[in-house]
């Protein structure tokens, strides 16, 4: 038995979740330990609940202990959300992995939280649907997760994120109280919407037990551009004139000409230039010609080397491919990686560009940018070595420079990882003192002894 739990409150969960359901063996808790951020804190257990009615008991049994509680999807994060604060349980959803219903007839899905995007995919695809966010995790990932930090993907330029597919909730607040947010369908003008205030809440305001999920119809074509440029700037101005015009692209991915030279060494057949964009529509077949023509088009311009167009089969295949090696190769260059998402107007995406490539040649560091252009959303990698003492000064220098250029062009600092732990003490700079002030009496309301994930997202009052 933990001692450094109250003894009332071990033998509670054992009973109410069974040897199964309750875990405080060595194992389950190095298991639960950290996210993808690889910050690492034991908890002091894990439950596991197998329904919303145990999630709503262990809430209420957590508040009157006064334990603190760290919602958990399959841990893909970046953020340190995931990870347990000293003296925190971990609710896993993990055995809450049931899809619940698919309704075709009304475009939705009916999920609990610990479905895996891959394999709610695989379900929808006999049906001609797919649920539209796409992170580079999608296969292991978690539906919850991804509505916990408002994930996107590369398919978030036309179909928008997680908030933008989700049509209602049931979730548990801080008190114990079960929530209904939403429902199946898409029109609501009936009091406020609390299903988007808790999509990218990262578990610190209630805790989604059941989701569901707006669909859309699989594309029947699809075909993508792969454009060459000069250098960044080129690139950056092409975003804003793809973006300026009328076709909406299915993607549009930036990379800068580290992340090229990078592709090449792992392999990737990409010729050498100063900047790629990936471009991708869908459509039918009568209309995707013309819309590939229309992006086409705006793609051109001062600094354009070359354009290729990849129909549907290897080539487009290859295309993508290669963009979503680009994150794990990012450890061949150094151990250490500081990886932000931040967002700015599509149209400041030149000047984000330039003003990292300056901070680079400044700090002496390679950083190197990829990601949704079309969002004006890049992922800006400070590659460096931990042991270094100076190098590792340098890397940790430049990051609030990169925060602050984001927030000087009217940008934001995530687009899809999240706040967690990392971004937390950044909120100050982003959001006025009366912002704040707002988020934290929404906590309040809702999570009143504060045991919901403490400690992420709102920086100490």
């Amino acid at each position: 038995m933990n001692s450094l739990l109250p003894q009332a409150f071990v033998e509670h969960l054992s009973h109410l979740l069974g040897p199964a359901g309750w875990r405080t063996d060595a194992a389950s808790l190095q298991a639960h330990a950290q996210d993808n951020s690889w910050r690492s804190q034991l908890p002091l257990g894990v439950a596991l609940p197998e329904n919303r009615e145990q999630v709503q008991a262990l809430v209420r049994a957590c508040r009157q202990h006064g334990v603190a509680l760290v919602a958990r999807g399959a841990g893909t994060g970046t953020t340190g959300a995931a990870v347990p604060l000293p003296g925190s349980v971990v609710l896993s959803f993990a055995r809450m992995n049931r899809i619940l219903a698919l309704r075709p007839g009304d475009r939705c899905a009916v999920v609990e939280p610990g479905v895996l995007n891959g394999e709610l995919q695989h379900a929808l695809a006999p049906h001609g649907l797919f649920w539209a966010p796409d992170p580079s995790s999608a296969e292991i990932c978690s539906v919850g997760g991804n509505l916990a930090c408002n994930a996107g993907g590369p398919r978030a330029v036309k179909y928008g994120t997680s908030r933008d597919n989700v049509l209602g909730l049931l979730a548990v607040t801080g008190s114990g109280e079960l929530i209904e947010c939403g429902g199946a369908y898409t029109k609501d003008a009936t009091g406020y919407d609390l299903t988007h205030l808790l999509v990218g809440s990262e578990g610190t305001l209630a805790l989604i037990v059941e989701a569901t999920l707006k669909l859309t119809a699989l594309p029947v074509a699809q075909a993508g551009l792969r454009v060459l440029y000069r250098d960044a700037d080129a690139a950056a101005q092409a975003v804003s004139r793809v973006m300026a015009q009328p076709v909406v692209p299915t993607r549009l991915e930036f990379m800068d000409a580290r992340s090229l030279q990078l592709l090449r060494l792992n392999g990737a057949d990409v010729p050498e230039a100063g900047a790629m964009l990936l471009i991708e529509a869908d459509g039918d077949h009568d209309t995707l010609p013309y819309l590939l023509q229309a992006l086409a088009s705006a793609a051109e311009g001062d600094g354009m080397l070359a354009l290729d167009v990849a129909m549907e089969g290897s080539a487009r295949e290859k295309l993508w491919a290669a963009r979503k090696a680009l994150s794990p190769a990012l450890r061949s260059i150094a151990p250490g990686k500081i990886n932000e998402d931040v967002v700015v107007p599509v149209s400041r995406i030149p000047d984000l560009v330039a003003g990292v490539q300056a901070l680079a040649v400044r700090y002496a560091l390679t950083i190197v940018t990829f990601g949704h252009a079309g969002n004006g959303n890049l992922h800006v990698n400070i590659l460096y070595h931990p042991d270094d003492a100076d190098e590792n000064a340098r890397a940790h220098a430049a990051l609030p420079e990169i925060f602050a250029l984001t927030l000087a062009l009217g940008g934001t600092l995530s687009g899809e990882h999240g706040i967690g732990l990392a971004k937390r003490d950044f909120m100050a700079e982003a959001f006025t003192p009366a912002t704040l002030a707002t988020m934290r009496a929404i906590k309040q309301t809702l999570d009143p002894d504060g045991i919901l994930n403490p400690g992420k997202v709102l920086p100490p009052a």
